[in-house]
């Protein structure tokens, strides 16, 4: 039925396909040691695909030219030095996490979305809820800046980087805010 030259030919193609498969799938891990603890980065050779926050370095490092300059970059925004990433990012996500997470990345430093917001620029306020889901599911905080957004009574309302971390990120922009903002009685 088939010829041995196609069949060879066809696991040819599949070798071929599950190495490259094999080479965009690979994940390089690095650390940064941030202000708020260590910074886990998960890059693969294209793409930035995580960025958590760790307690301390638990696995071994192997970085690559993505993780590398994530580092380079996050060392200059903590030093204020700058304030819009260009690193490429591919966070896994449904399609509406993906569009919130778009959204994110389009507030500007030092300032300041409320849910309701985003909600609103997707199409419509009833989306509120899910954009607090997609935004404490946010795999790439920081770069994707989530810290940016707040409730729309001005109070910071959740983050999954504990909500000191948000606050310290927030300060360290100074985004246009009233100091109220972090009165202890405005943090849930």
């Amino acid at each position: 039925m088939f010829s041995s030259s196609l069949i060879n030919y066809g696991f040819i193609s599949l070798y071929l396909s599950l190495n490259y498969l094999a080479i965009i799938m690979e994940k390089y891990i690095d650390y940064f040691s941030s202000p708020l603890g260590y910074l886990k980065i998960t890059a693969n050779n294209t793409h930035l695909l995580e960025l958590s926050f760790n307690k301390e370095i638990n696995e071994d490092i192997y970085p690559n030219h993505i993780s590398n300059e994530t580092v380079k970059q996050l060392r200059l925004y903590f030093k204020k030095e700058l304030n819009k990433f260009s690193i490429p990012t591919n966070p896994m996500g449904s399609e509406f996490r993906l569009k919130v997470w778009k959204i994110l990345q389009e507030i500007k430093y030092g300032e300041l979305k409320s849910y309701k917001d985003v909600a609103i620029e997707l199409g419509s306020i009833k989306y509120v809820r899910a954009v607090g889901l997609a935004n404490g599911d946010n795999p790439i905080p920081i770069i994707i800046p989530c810290h940016r957004v707040i409730g729309s009574n001005n109070n910071l309302i959740g983050y999954s980087g504990e909500i000191w971390r948000k606050r310290w990120l927030l300060e360290h922009e100074n985004a246009g805010f009233q100091n109220s903002l972090f009165a202890d009685d405005n943090i849930h």
